[in-house]
Parts: structure tokens; C-alpha cells; sequence
């Protein structure tokens, strides 16, 4: 990644989103910008019109930790975004972030025996760990029968962002297609800003941005985000529409990747699904203990 043009970027569209009203200023006439002037950020930010200019040209190289946390109150940052500037700060300063190595293999390795042990002792829930570039390394059961769209019948390494953006099957699988992309790319936008140095997500990147239009205009926008914990809908082509709670563990043995459970509302619809597609699982004559894809 081109680490000024990200920095510049990335503030210019927190920028372009805050209206004068939402920074607490009174709009005057003649405004040329839908969101704060530089001027104006650099009034709320205690500095000078030109360090800022500068900042936003992508010289953030040597910013204190004090400016940089004015600039993301000025902007209104929420946590995700001030952890992405600090990011590309720390990258401009050739400083890795905490815990990351800055090269790493290209290509997924196998997951550790232990691993696969704790997944395959996970029996009513979907579990799975991804890679920060959105490679499924292992899963349980349920989660193998739960991925069978993403997976597939073939030898690949399934990869989360190439399903959502390159596979029609997604659009069925996903009901709420378009939030679950935003929510793709933002995730993937600020994996690259952890890690700027990390070839294969870069590879990613460029691939999606030429083959998906809708990645592309995402990708420019700048979003980040975390996952977290939150709800998901789903259409499984087995069970039908499943609504499943999600938590996002870190594997803290590997940093980088983690471990995605999703389970149901007890004595809910999908809960009842959830165990129809565990049965359905043990039935396949496929089916066996939990092993790397």
C-alpha cells in the first residue's frame, strides 16, 4: 500500500462525512464542501491550517500521540477508525504493530493439532478461525455443514471476501448481501492498515478491486471496523433462513487470526434449524471429525 495516500484518504473522507452541525459550527454561505472545510478541523484540533494540511497530504510521519488524538476527536473517530490512523501512523513511523509480525507466510498452513481438538469439542455451535486475509483455516463439524457454500467440493482454501464478492451463491446465502459486503471490506480495510506490509492481503485487495465493481467502491470509501459481536441472517440451502448470534475471539497463539462462533437464541426457530443441520451433518457419509480445509 502506498502508506500516504492511505493516511490522505482515510482523512479526507472522515472529513467529507462530518457536517459543520455535527462539529458543533454554524454552516456560513457559499460552502463548496459537504463536510468540514481543513480549516475548520484544524480549529477543533488546536493546530495550525498548514500542519493539518500537511497531516491530510499523508506527512504523518513524527505526529505525536497528542495531535493525533485531537485530530480523531475533531473528526469524531470511533474506535475502530483512531486504532486505523494510529495504525498508519505507526506504519509511517516503521513501527509494526503490537503483536504482528510485519511478513508472513503467503500461503494458510495447517491448523494446530490443539485447535483442531477445541473445535471438534464444540458440537452445538458454528466455530470456525480465519486468517486477516479472510481464509477459513479450520472449523468444526457444524461449521463445515454450515459453510457448505463457501467451501465447496473442491481442494481450495475457501476465502470469505472471494465468496461474498466473486461467487453468486453468496446473494442467497447472504439475505442482507449489501451489509454483509460493507462489513466484508471495512473488516479488510483495517487488517491492511494492522498490516500494511502483508503481501497476500494486498494480492486480495487488488484481485477483488478488479473483479468486483461493488468491492472496488467500497474499498475507496475508507471504512473500518471490527467484528466484534453483533447478528447475522443467513439462508442456508439445507435448513433455510437462520438468525445466529456471533462472537470473534482472538487466537492469541497466532496473532492475526480468530475464532468466529455463531449459535442460536435458545428455543428459537433457528436454534431448532441449528440442530437439524447438526443431524443432517452426522448423517452425510462425508462426514467426519473436525480437519483443516
Amino acid at each position: 500500500m502506498d502508506d500516504r495516500a492511505e493516511v490522505r484518504e482515510f482523512l479526507m473522507t472522515r472529513r467529507a462525512r462530518l457536517s459543520p452541525a455535527q462539529a458543533g459550527l454554524t454552516a456560513g454561505p457559499n460552502r463548496r464542501v459537504a463536510g468540514l472545510r481543513r480549516s475548520e478541523v484544524a480549529m477543533l484540533a488546536g493546530v495550525s491550517v498548514e500542519y493539518y494540511a500537511r497531516l491530510e497530504r499523508g506527512a504523518i510521519a513524527g505526529a505525536s500521540a497528542s495531535v493525533l488524538d485531537a485530530v480523531c476527536r475533531a473528526l469524531q473517530l470511533d474506535d475502530t477508525e483512531r486504532a486505523h490512523l494510529l495504525d498508519l501512523a505507526r506504519a509511517a513511523d516503521g513501527i509494526p504493530s503490537s503483536g504482528r509480525s510485519r511478513r508472513r507466510s503467503s500461503k494458510a498452513g495447517p491448523a494446530r493439532p490443539s485447535l483442531e481438538w477445541a473445535l471438534s469439542a464444540i458440537t452445538e455451535a458454528v466455530a470456525f478461525v480465519r486468517d486477516p486475509r479472510q481464509n477459513l483455516l479450520a472449523v468444526n463439524d457444524l461449521g463445515r455443514a454450515f459453510s457448505s457454500p463457501i467451501i465447496g467440493d473442491g481442494g481450495r482454501t475457501p476465502n470469505l471476501a472471494r465468496f461474498q464478492f466473486l461467487d453468486p451463491a453468496a446473494h442467497d446465502f447472504y439475505p442482507d448481501w449489501e451489509m454483509f459486503a460493507g462489513m466484508c471490506v471495512a473488516i479488510m480495510r483495517a487488517e491492511a492498515g494492522r498490516d500494511p506490509h502483508d503481501r497476500a492481503l494486498q494480492d486480495l485487495v487488488g484481485e477483488l478491486s478488479t473483479r468486483s465493481d461493488v468491492f472496488r467502491r467500497l474499498w475507496a470509501a475508507h471504512d473500518v471496523r471490527t467484528h466484534g459481536a453483533g447478528t447475522k441472517r443467513f439462508r442456508h440451502p439445507v435448513v433455510g433462513e437462520l438468525t445466529l448470534a456471533y462472537e470473534e475471539l482472538a487466537v492469541t497463539a497466532e496473532p492475526g487470526n480468530v475464532l468466529m462462533l455463531y449459535t442460536a437464541e435458545p428455543g428459537s426457530p433457528s436454534a431448532e434449524r441449528l440442530r437439524l443441520l447438526a443431524s443432517w451433518s452426522a448423517q452425510r457419509p462425508s462426514a467426519t471429525q473436525t480437519r483443516p480445509l
